[in-house]
Order: structure tokens, then C-alpha cells, then sequence
């Protein structure tokens, strides 16, 4: 019978194994993980940024992050027929080792539905790598600008206080013309970002 042996978190240099080009490592560019759009993609493009904070307050500048989530019609690459050929669906980027500033360049995602039909608001799934965590963290984004569609969610609708699904939402703003949403990461303390088992 094989015993269990002791868990460790990611470690320090986790960029290096999850995003090799963050680390200055060569890599091929078909394989480039931070790319999620394709010339041509459709709906409107957005760029998602924000920082995550540690539990004292501080930005964990050498996180790892990865962001999967529909087309804008709420079709999956590979998964959906249909779906968008010029967007893959899932991009991985680092926070940048300087200022812990993450972002993702993509396109406002569709809905989709649940199992039962429900329909769910757009929204991305966003897991976090860090040292300091034994297996990556996973919430969801959510667009402060959906208000209708947030209120039907049938996720959301499980965090029941207010304060908290407000950790789940991303706020829209503009910056030269472009569309930019900032989604703050907290791993502990009282802004606490909502995480999910899976």
C-alpha cells in the first residue's frame, strides 16, 4: 500500500514550468499560451487586468494565471460547434515581476448555459498559480456592466452576500479609446476574492 507523502506548493519560480517565455526561456510561438485572439476574432475586444494581493496587502508579483472562457457567441473552442476559429478560448500570463500587474487581451465572452438550461452571465474562469498554494486557486470574472444577466446567474446567485459577489465582478472602464476591465485578485483578508472547489 502506497503511503501518502507531503504536499508543496507551487515554489517560487512556477512562471518557469506554466510559462517558460516569462522566464526568458525560448518558445515556440505556436505554442504561445498568452495569445488567446486570432486575426479576425469576433465581438468586442477587451483587455482584462488587475494585481493579486497577498494577505498582507502586498502584490505577488510572480503569479501565474490562466483565463478560460467562451467566444462571444458563448461557444468553446474545441468543444462547440461553431465556435469562433480565431479564438482559442484559454490564454496563461504572468504578473509582471515589477509591479504584479496581470492582463489578458480578449474579447467580451457570450453566455452559455447550465446543465439544466439556466442561462449563465458572460463570464470567465480564472485559476491562479503562486507560490505559497498547494493546488491553483479558481474563481470567475464577471462584467460589472451585466447587471441583468448577473442577477439571473445561477452561480453567483450560491454567494449570498453582496459584498462578496461584488469580489466576482470586473469594472469597466476606458483607457485611449479601449475597452479596459480591472479584476483585483485578493487571496485572504477582508476584500477576499470568492473562490470556487471547482
Amino acid at each position: 500500500m502506497l503511503r501518502e507523502i507531503p504536499s508543496q506548493t507551487a515554489g517560487p519560480y512556477v512562471h518557469i514550468g506554466l510559462l517558460p517565455s516569462a522566464a526568458g526561456i525560448p518558445f515556440e510561438p505556436e505554442r504561445d499560451w498568452g495569445a488567446m485572439l486570432g486575426p479576425g476574432a469576433r465581438g468586442e475586444r477587451i483587455r482584462i487586468e488587475g494585481i493579486v494581493y497577498d494577505g498582507t496587502g502586498s502584490p505577488v508579483k510572480d503569479a501565474v494565471l490562466e483565463l478560460w472562457q467562451p467566444d462571444a457567441a458563448g461557444r468553446f473552442p474545441g468543444r462547440d460547434p461553431g465556435a469562433d476559429p480565431a479564438f482559442k478560448g484559454f490564454a496563461r500570463v504572468a504578473s509582471d515581476f515589477a509591479t504584479g500587474l496581470f492582463a489578458f487581451e480578449t474579447i467580451k465572452p457570450g453566455r452559455v448555459p447550465t446543465a439544466d438550461g439556466r442561462l449563465q452571465a458572460p463570464h470567465g474562469t480564472l485559476l491562479i498559480f503562486a507560490r505559497g498554494i498547494n493546488i491553483h486557486l479558481h474563481t470567475r470574472i464577471y462584467f460589472d456592466d451585466e447587471a441583468a444577466a448577473n442577477a439571473e446567474d445561477p452561480v453567483l446567485a450560491l454567494v449570498e452576500q453582496e459584498s462578496r459577489r461584488r469580489t466576482l465582478l470586473a469594472r469597466r472602464g476606458l483607457r485611449d479609446g479601449a475597452v479596459v476591465y480591472r479584476f483585483d485578485v485578493y487571496l485572504q483578508g477582508p476584500n477576499e476574492t470568492v473562490f470556487f472547489d471547482a
